[in-house]
């Protein structure tokens, strides 16, 4: 059975990969250091599974994430660990570097030792579509300028390039994936898509920063985790593949669409409306990824639309209410940064 390693698994985007991998038949060892975005609803169901084992540990202790990979010898290394909020970024940047830059500097020196006993492995480093800026036309391909606003996006391409530089210079065996953004079941609440989902759930008006015009790429997170294992399977060493749907809306468009889906599946317990509040410091104004290298050389679509996706994950959030109570009430209704 081929092992896989998963690092922030207990993450949104983690868990909904090893879900995938479960369902494939592969052994999934996953690491997380249990920060305040990591959830351990959806995994009670997997702790007595013979192919799945959880291991808490910061991947800033690089003896102990080696000694994950001595013993374990996996032939593929997911690493989604990251802090990812921007407004948390804008709060405290420190934490981003710390947690996206170091990190991934020594998960790579930890991959470096254990490529010296194991040949047999690749590497995929997920990053996002925010390390390209904003764009006010077009679409950002693989080669495109690294012109990052935030902290967050900072740390994310900082920790691109370091990934990149190790190809290169000590031969690892590393893809690179730039996503758009994800949205469904298990993100954390202070995201936008979730963070609307509990207000109408719990009667509260939904706030969108400034004139809510802001354009963003909007992907299913099920499709991403199918483009990152066909990427494992097929991605070629220190290639860059960027992931999106080409499914773009403004954040106002997307709070009103969501009002509207939760009106007609009779989620809404009283009447709730849209209010704009003061926007973020540096907003980028919009995204947008040209994705045509993953379609042609792995043969990736997207399969999921963004209606469909909403009700997938309206009712995902509906059924599983107690997911909000696995983080503290101030993280999801606080302003931040």
């Amino acid at each position: 059975m081929n092992k896989i390693v998963v690092t922030g698994g207990l993450g949104f985007i983690g868990s909904n990969l090893i879900e995938l991998l479960l369902e494939k038949n592969f052994y999934v060892i996953n690491i997380d250091s249990c920060g305040y975005a990591s959830s351990s609803y959806n995994f009670n169901q997997y702790n007595k599974i013979k192919n799945y084992k959880f291991v808490k540990v910061d991947l800033n202790n690089k003896s102990k994430v080696l000694k994950i990979l001595n013993t374990h010898k996996p032939k593929g290394i997911f690493h989604l660990a990251a802090s990812t909020h921007v407004d948390r970024s804008i709060e405290n940047p420190k934490d981003f570097i710390t947690n996206n830059i170091l990190a991934t500097y020594n998960l790579l020196e930890s991959i470096r030792e254990y490529s010296k006993i194991n040949k047999k492995y690749k590497l995929i480093h997920v990053s996002t579509d925010e390390i390209y800026g904003d764009l006010v036309k077009g679409k950002a391909s693989e080669n495109s300028y690294i012109n990052p606003s935030s902290p967050y996006a900072a740390s994310k391409a900082s920790s691109n390039h370091l990934v990149t530089s190790y190809v290169r210079t000590f031969k690892l065996n590393a893809v690179i994936t730039n996503s758009s953004n994800n949205y469904g079941p298990r993100q954390h609440p202070e995201k936008l898509i979730p963070k609307l989902i509990y207000n109408i759930l719990n009667s509260k008006n939904l706030p969108i920063y400034g004139s809510g015009n802001n354009i963003r790429e909007w992907m299913y997170v099920k499709d991403h985790c199918n483009a990152l294992l066909k990427i494992f399977k097929k991605g070629k060493k220190g290639q860059i593949y960027n992931i999106g749907s080409g499914k773009l809306v403004s954040n106002l468009y997307l709070s009103k669409k969501i009002l509207n889906l939760s009106r007609k599946k009779k989620i809404l317990k009283k009447d709730i409306k849209i209010i704009h509040v003061k926007d973020r410091v540096g907003h980028d104004f919009r995204y947008s990824l040209n994705s045509l290298k993953l379609k042609k050389k792995i043969k990736w679509k997207n399969k999921t639309n963004l209606t469909n996706g909403l009700i997938k994950t309206l009712d995902w959030y509906f059924k599983n209410q107690n997911f909000f109570k696995e983080f503290k009430k101030n993280d999801i209704t606080r302003r931040i940064g």
